[in-house]
């Protein structure tokens, strides 16, 4: 039957209750057990009495009221089976005309897949040994006015799972543990940082200038003040005074906004988490991040693992785990190796020996350099165009350009490089640390070389932060910081292709702009150059 006659039968369904006088929406009802308490309910009383089992001719288990969405409908003349759904648990439930009486059954003929009823009855299994409420009172509480999607193959068009997340949950359990799953590695990054000391903060979302990132942000105007401030592209400078106002670690998890593009690993708003803590660098960070990542993957338990014959087998170590059809093991110690190591061996040439000659040899190996950048960029361009792609099991990448991080420590003993490490695991950053710079004035140096770049056009330079200088001049302590970008981290711990499935609501097109598909969704409009989501 098309929708649109589906729903007008619903309509005429809701206007025969109001003649019964049954409401479409009710309040008045409480359950005593869920579905899964109901089921473990009976289960005691079996053993109580012994498994015998409470059969078709004496439905005198304990009594309960319970309640559920309608997901499978038979009507049998004077008799009804439906299966209610609730926190992801099934229990089917039989309507009676005999129990029930001629009002209530009425009731029970106009009832549609996606209906949430209420029942009281008496727990019981079927001949077939099934789980069963027998009711002996319905409660309509909420009348569906839209068909769900169809039962056996659920929600397949992809536009419309992001779109409507909602009718992709309710068609899908298995969604619903996909999306729960996000909690629990978010409740593990938490539960490690605070057995470690570290204290959660909340900072400003609303920022008068946006910094911390190289990034375009969103701009917004405050009325009262007459003044526009931005959304936030990163989390770090607040947190850093939060370190000069005397804490000692700090993070926060929270969203930050990116006015760039869509594409499978970019969405305008994600989450992340970062962290800083004094009196340590980015050797403690590493650990740290280390840490993170194992714990989320053990709080996740294991997962199936590709075979190379297109199977899977299911593996017992949560560290051994499955992502693009391929292998991935977690298990520490991650490999570390320095970036101009990795692409001396990946083009066989000496990064550090041909410093003056990057630009032009990157030109010629095809990664893309900004025009006027240096050679520390051109660095950046070949390593993330020949090595990063192919960085599989996790790999700690270390010591940046300094051109390229404007906010890290330098090393000593070569000024053209900084304590900074990228976690690059399946051929994507994961995490981004620092050995954080805190010399005002070697801060205020950068800032203003930013400034230079942002006066030529390049609008996701740094802009000059004159409180955010003042507060280190107060003195900040020697700290390490680190970013994780959660949802790229879930995208690699839950088997994600995109970014899209592992927000329970990504940002889409507007309606009227959705002549594209999905997939040319997903590839327009590219991010910003800075592919890492803390700088």
């Amino acid at each position: 039957m098309p929708a649109d006659d589906l729903i007008a039968e619903r309509r005429r369904k809701l206007d025969q209750l109001a003649v019964l006088g049954v409401p479409s929406h009710n309040v008045d009802f409480t359950p005593t057990e869920t579905l899964d308490g109901a089921r473990r309910l009976l289960a005691r009383m079996e053993v109580d009495s012994s498994g015998a089992s409470a059969a078709d001719e004496a439905p005198d288990g304990p009594e309960v009221r319970v309640a559920g969405r309608v997901m499978q409908y038979r009507l049998q003349g004077k008799s009804c089976f439906v299966h209610v759904e609730d926190e992801g648990e099934r229990m089917q439930v039989w309507l009676r005309l005999d129990r029930l009486g001629d009002d209530e059954f009425a009731v029970v003929r106009l009832l549609d897949l996606g209906d949430i009823i209420g029942v009281r009855g008496n727990l019981m299994r079927t001949r077939r040994g099934e789980p069963t409420v027998l009711a002996s009172a319905l409660t309509l509480l909420v009348k569906s006015l839209q068909p769900p999607p169809e039962k056996f193959h659920g929600l397949q068009d992809q536009e419309t799972r992001y779109r409507k997340r909602y009718l992709h949950l309710l068609s899908s359990a298995a969604q619903r543990r996909h999306f729960a799953a996000r909690t629990t590695v978010v409740r593990s990054l938490r539960r490690t940082l605070d057995n470690r000391g570290f204290m959660e903060a909340e900072t400003p979302i609303l920022q008068p200038i946006p910094g911390g990132g190289h990034a375009l942000p969103f701009v917004t105007h405050w009325n009262a003040l007459h003044a526009d401030v931005y959304l936030r592209i990163a989390i770090e400078l607040h947190l850093k005074r939060l370190l000069v106002g005397g804490y000692r670690r700090v993070y926060e998890i929270g969203r930050v906004f990116r006015n760039e593009g869509l594409s499978p690993r970019h969405n305008p708003e994600f989450t992340m988490l970062e962290a800083y803590e004094a009196y340590t660098d980015y050797h403690g960070m590493r650990e740290l991040t280390e840490s993170l990542i194992v714990d989320a993957a053990n709080a996740l338990g294991p997962q199936q693992i590709p075979e190379q014959d297109g199977g899977t087998f299911p593996c017992d170590d949560p560290l051994r785990r499955s992502f693009g059809g391929r292998e991935l093991s977690l298990t520490p110690p991650f490999r570390c190796e320095r970036m101009v190591d990795l692409v001396a061996q990946a083009c066989d040439f000496n990064p550090v020996e041909a410093w003056d000659d990057l630009p032009e040899r990157a030109h010629a190996l095809g990664a893309p350099v900004p025009i006027g950048a240096g050679a520390g960029a051109a660095l950046l361009a070949i390593y993330e165009h020949r090595v990063e792609p192919e960085l599989w099991d996790p790999t700690f990448v270390l010591d940046y350009p300094a051109e390229v991080s404007p906010l890290a420590r330098k090393r000593r003993d070569d000024q053209r490089f900084v304590e900074r490490f990228e976690l690059v695991v399946a051929g994507r950053e994961v995490a981004n640390a620092f050995s954080e710079l805190n010399d005002p004035l070697d801060q205020r140096q950068r800032f203003e070389e930013q400034a230079s770049l942002r006066a030529a056009g390049d609008d996701e330079a740094f802009p000059l932060d004159e409180d955010f200088l003042e507060a280190i001049e107060v003195g900040m302590p020697p700290a390490g910081g680190l970013g994780i970008g959660v949802d790229r981290l879930v995208m690699l711990l839950t088997d994600a292709a995109t970014i899209r499935d592992v927000l329970l609501f990504p940002t889409m097109r507007p309606r009227h702009r959705e002549e594209a598909s999905a997939e040319d969704v997903n590839q327009s409009s590219p991010p910003s150059a800075e592919d890492s989501e803390r700088p």
